[in-house]
């Protein structure tokens, strides 16, 4: 049976995405998730739906317990996870507004829980990343993308980095050079811990700026994304309904 998780990301939390939600606080052995779970049905889909930085976002992108939030979905049975994402674009090409399904990532994070086997004394894990996020999974992401009229590029390496502070120039050019098209502070380690979970799982990425590289830009600043994010925020919510629909049809 389907069963989609969507882990919502900057104003992509709304509980009102789904048909007679319910909340529901769970606690995990890693602790409690970031926020209690809302499930309910989208297209008569079983979905379950998670606010990454809490229903308030008070939660910085370090403080957020992702080891208890992918467990979480795990354990209510999710068959593929759906994540939402605000970046920044490493790439002229990569607009604001425009959709990035992306396909590879670099950690760049320092200070956060990456692994559900932190010791080996049962046995070594050692989990395969080359390619992280689902094809299937993607594909799906990127004809429902195409079905409603969305630019949307299929494929690109997001940097995650651990913020909350935002790149130096430096830093941003330096991303750049290693291949990178986007840049956000959220997407590792939660696609590490889906991987280790074994739930497929892919990420959608809405630009909102050009991090601070682009010399004729003004700098990213936070109330920048907000009003980008939430000026498209019903694209996006377009969007998931659109892909649990598809995910259903077995697109």
């Amino acid at each position: 049976m389907v069963k989609v998780g969507i882990i919502g990301g900057s104003g992509l939390d709304d509980p009102e995405l789904l048909g007679n939600a319910e909340s529901m606080s769970v606690d995990t052995p890693y602790g409690r998730p970031s926020s209690a779970l809302s499930v309910g049905k989208i297209s008569g889909v079983d979905v379950v739906l998670l606010a990454r930085h809490g229903k308030k976002h008070q939660l910085s992108p370090t403080q957020v317990n992702y080891r208890a939030n992918i467990f979480a979905m795990k354990d209510q049975g999710v068959t593929h996870i759906v994540a939402t994402t605000a970046c920044g674009s490493l790439k002229e090409e990569i607009d604001r507004g425009h959709f990035v399904i992306v396909d590879q990532f670099i950690d760049f994070t320092k200070h956060r829980k990456i692994t559900f086997h932190d010791s080996f004394e049962n046995r070594a894990v050692h989990t395969p990343m080359a390619e992280p996020f689902d094809i299937e999974l993607r594909k799906t992401l990127h004809k429902a993308t195409k079905e409603l009229g969305y630019v949307a590029h299929f494929g690109g390496t997001v940097i995650t980095i651990e913020g909350p502070r935002f790149s130096t120039k430096a830093e941003s050019k330096m991303f750049r050079m290693w291949g990178g098209d986007v840049i956000n502070m959220s997407v590792a380690p939660e696609v590490i811990l889906a991987n280790e979970a074994k739930v497929p799982y892919a990420a959608v990425a809405m630009s909102t700026d050009y991090d601070c590289w682009k010399e004729d830009e003004e700098p990213v600043s936070w109330e920048e994304i907000l009003e980008m994010f939430n000026r498209n925020a019903d694209r996006v919510k377009k969007l998931l309904i659109h892909v649990v629909s598809m995910i259903k049809r077995g697109n």
